[in-house]
């Protein structure tokens, strides 16, 4: 569908599945559906691939021979990103602000994987973004003193260039519903860093899809940088509509991004209890869990149809202080036999 810029192939020719979620939809009484854009075929899979074809393109293209990101330690997209750059030759540096416990597991063992070189500053209490910016800084200017050619991509890759794979993605969708006669379903995003809501808000108004896309905020969300955000890309690409029925959920933030809950590992056992399908507790776990406390407070009535993007990946199940606390959840699972 999309001819605004070029890309590179990362993803699968054919369509990510949108399946029907019968057990689930059978006991919650609405007619659930997910679309498994975690199971993208490169890298442990998730939706940050969409992005990473147009960054990656604008990287190689440039001649640069390093790709710098930034992002939590838990980051799918670091993660994919280093995947992505290591597929076409280039060296990652991954910059997080963080408490390193010196466990490599979940995504940043698998960046590691990958060759990405990650740099963890001490978190000193000031904005996040204010201390990723000094360190990338820092980063780069070393860099670029020892001669290397640097492509830098924001935070979840969610820029102009960016939200363009979620822009693609919405003819991808709207197609998959109309097939499964899903016509003005409601379709909730995991929220982050704004560039896969706006994406496919974008694509779905330029195309006049009947899909409702309804973004669910798991960090605090920046007002003004939304709307910053999608003056940007309107003027960039010429659109001609508005964001006045824009939407974001925002009250089912819990303790914050990455933080244990434990409605959220509940959402994540009745996903895969239900479905056999495998959400991530920091992003899509969370928006999931979301959906579901929508659904006992009456805010997605009897029988809506609800499409759930599901944009993760099973690695931050590893991680190690999700992983501890299922652990205990679960040990009545086992048994042993003298």
């Amino acid at each position: 569908m999309n001819t605004l810029r070029p890309k590179l192939t990362l993803l699968d020719e054919h369509p990510t599945p949108l399946q029907y979620l019968s057990g689930l939809s059978q006991e919650l009484f609405r007619e659930l559906y997910i679309k498994r854009d975690d199971v993208t075929p490169f890298g442990g899979g998730g939706g940050m691939l969409r992005k990473l074809e147009y960054l990656l393109f604008d990287a190689v293209n440039s001649q640069s021979d390093t790709v710098v990101t930034v992002g939590d330690i838990r980051s799918d997209h670091c993660r994919l990103t280093a995947a992505a750059a290591a597929k076409y030759g280039l060296r990652s540096i991954v910059i997080s602000v963080g408490n390193y416990d010196g466990e490599l597991s979940g995504n940043l063992l698998l960046s590691s994987l990958f060759g990405a070189r990650t740099v963890i500053k001490k978190d000193d209490g000031r904005p996040e973004a204010v201390q990723l910016e000094e360190t990338a800084k820092a980063v780069m200017e070393q860099e670029i003193a020892q001669g290397h050619r640097l492509y830098f991509i924001p935070m979840g890759g969610s820029d102009a260039t960016g939200m363009l794979g979620y822009y693609d993605c919405a003819a991808e969708l709207d197609k998959q519903a109309q097939e499964q006669y899903l016509q003005g379903a409601t379709v909730y995003v995991p929220v982050t860093t704004l560039g896969t809501y706006v994406g496919l808000y974008c694509g779905l108004k330029a195309i006049g899809s009947s899909l409702k896309p309804v973004g669910i905020a798991v960090k605090p969300l920046d007002e003004d940088r939304l709307g910053d955000y999608f003056r940007q890309v309107k003027e960039t690409y010429g659109f001609d509509f508005d964001d006045s029925d824009m939407h974001i959920e925002t009250a089912y933030i819990r303790k914050g991004y990455g933080e244990p809950d434990r409605h959220v590992r509940d959402a994540v056992r009745l996903m895969a209890g239900h479905e056999g399908i495998l959400l991530d507790p920091t992003s899509s776990g969370k928006a999931f869990a979301a959906v579901l406390d929508m659904i006992k407070e009456k805010k997605i009535k009897l029988g809506r149809q609800v499409i759930f993007l599901h944009d993760g990946s099973m690695a931050g199940l590893y991680e190690k202080a999700h992983r501890l606390k299922l652990e205990k959840e679960l040990q009545d699972a086992i048994q042993i036999l003298p």
